[in-house]
C-alpha cells in the first residue's frame, strides 16, 4: 500500500532567503485540521476548482489565474523528479494568495474520495503527470503510475460525484510523434508516439474520452507545445541552458539528420494559461457527452540554436556548445501547432514572441536566484537533468 502524506504549506519569506516551514503528517487519510481547513475554504459559495499538480510549473500559474474566480484547492505529490525546493517555493507563493496545496498522491482513491466529499468541486484541472521524455529510460513505471493510473483513479472518483465536475486536462504535443504533416492538427492521426511519455499522454486522451462516452462526462484535453516562462521546469532546455551559460558550462544541443538543430514551437506560460482559462469557461455538460481536444501553442517554429543566441544576449555570456545526435528516448525533430481550432472555439490568440518571453523569463530568473531562491539554488547546484 502506498505511503500517503498530506502536507499543509505555511509560508515564511524574507528578501535574503526563502524559508519553507511546513508540517508533514504521515497519515493514511486527511487529518482533522486539514478537513476543517478545506471545509472553511470550500463553503465560501464560489465555484470550486481542484488542480492536480498545483505545485508544478503550469499548475502554479493556473492556480494564480483562477484564484479570483474559484475557490482553488491544489494537490501535488512533490516528487523528486526535479528539485523539490522549487515546487515548495511555488507552493509558498500560492499560500500567500490563499491557495492551499495538499501533498497527496492522485493514485490514492480513498484520499481523493475524501477530498471530493469535503469540497463540492465544480471543475477539475488535471495537470499532474510524470513529465519529460528522456527520464523514461530510467524510470518507465513512473509514467504508467502517474499518467495512466493517476488519471483513471481521478476519473473513477469524479464519476461517482453528481453533478460530475467538468474536467480540463493536460495532454502534450508529443502525441504527434515525428509526424511529417506540419503544422500539427487535432484532426491528424496520433498513433505513432516517439516516446513512452507521448504514449502515456495519448493513452490518457483515449481513456478520458471513453469515460466521457460511458458516464456522460465533459472533458477537454489540451496539447501543450513546449511551455516556458518564469517558475519553469529546470529539466527543460531554457532553464537548463541558462544555468549552464551563467556557469560557463558546455551546452549539449541535440541535432537531427544533416546536422540540423531541433526546432520547437515555444509557447509562453501566460498564453497557455489564457488557453486553459478559455477551455474551462467554454466547457459544458452537453448531451450525451463532451470530449474536446485543442492544441495550445504559439504556432511559430524556433530553432533551438536561435533560442541559445537569445539567451547569450540576455546573459552576456558566449555559449560553449557541443552538438550531439538526438536522444534515442524519443526527442522529435520539430513541433508546430495548428491553433486554428482553439482560435475559433476558445478565442485563443497567443501574443508573446520568443524574444519577449525569454526576456521575461530571465528577469525572473535573476531576481529569484539572486534574492529569494537560496534553498532552491543550493539544491539546483546538485541537479543534473536527464
Amino acid at each position: 500500500m502506498l505511503r500517503l502524506f498530506v502536507m499543509l504549506v505555511i509560508v515564511g519569506v524574507s528578501r535574503s532567503s526563502l524559508r519553507t516551514n511546513h508540517v508533514i503528517l504521515d497519515v493514511g487519510k486527511l487529518s482533522n485540521n486539514t478537513k476543517h481547513l478545506l471545509m472553511d475554504k470550500c463553503r465560501q459559495g464560489k465555484h470550486q476548482l481542484l488542480i492536480t499538480g498545483a505545485a508544478g510549473f503550469i499548475g502554479f500559474h493556473a492556480a494564480l489565474k483562477f484564484a479570483n474566480q474559484f475557490d482553488v484547492v491544489g494537490v501535488d505529490n512533490f516528487n523528486a523528479y526535479y528539485p523539490v525546493s522549487l515546487k515548495l517555493a511555488r507552493a509558498n507563493v500560492l499560500h500567500e494568495h490563499g491557495i492551499h496545496v495538499l501533498r497527496a498522491d492522485i493514485t490514492d482513491f480513498a484520499l481523493l474520495s475524501e477530498l471530493f466529499q469535503l469540497c463540492t468541486f465544480t471543475h477539475v484541472l488535471h495537470l499532474a503527470a510524470q513529465a519529460g521524455v528522456r527520464y523514461a529510460l530510467r524510470d518507465p513505471f513512473s509514467y504508467i503510475r502517474s499518467n495512466i493510473q493517476g488519471t483513471v483513479t481521478l476519473l473513477e472518483v469524479m464519476k461517482i460525484n453528481h453533478p460530475i465536475p467538468i474536467l480540463v486536462y493536460a495532454s502534450s504535443s508529443s502525441v504527434y510523434g515525428n509526424s511529417q504533416i506540419i503544422p500539427f492538427s487535432e484532426f491528424d492521426r496520433a498513433d505513432s508516439p516517439a516516446s513512452l511519455y507521448a504514449a502515456t499522454k495519448r493513452s490518457q486522451e483515449l481513456i478520458t474520452k471513453t469515460y466521457c462516452s460511458i458516464f456522460g462526462m465533459s472533458a477537454t484535453g489540451l496539447r501543450f507545445f513546449t511551455v516556458y516562462g518564469p517558475w519553469g521546469r529546470p529539466d527543460m532546455a531554457i532553464m537548463s541552458f541558462t544555468r549552464k551559460l551563467l556557469k560557463n558550462e558546455t551546452l549539449l544541443i541535440f541535432i537531427g539528420p544533416e546536422n540540423k538543430s531541433l526546432s520547437r514551437d515555444f509557447t509562453y506560460i501566460d498564453d497557455i494559461v489564457d488557453g486553459i482559462q478559455a477551455s474551462v469557461f467554454t466547457a459544458s455538460h452537453s448531451q450525451p457527452y463532451q470530449h474536446r481536444i485543442f492544441n495550445l501553442g504559439n504556432s511559430k517554429v524556433v530553432d533551438v540554436a536561435y533560442m541559445v543566441r537569445i539567451l547569450e544576449r540576455l546573459t552576456g555570456k558566449k555559449a560553449r556548445s557541443r552538438f550531439v545526435p538526438r536522444s534515442v528516448s524519443g526527442e522529435v525533430l520539430l513541433t508546430k501547432a495548428d491553433i486554428s481550432l482553439a482560435s475559433i472555439q476558445l478565442g485563443y490568440s497567443p501574443s508573446t514572441n520568443i524574444e519577449d518571453g525569454l526576456a521575461r523569463f530571465y528577469s525572473w530568473y535573476q531576481d529569484f536566484f539572486l534574492f529569494k531562491g537560496v534553498n532552491v539554488k543550493t539544491e539546483m547546484s546538485k541537479y543534473v537533468p536527464d
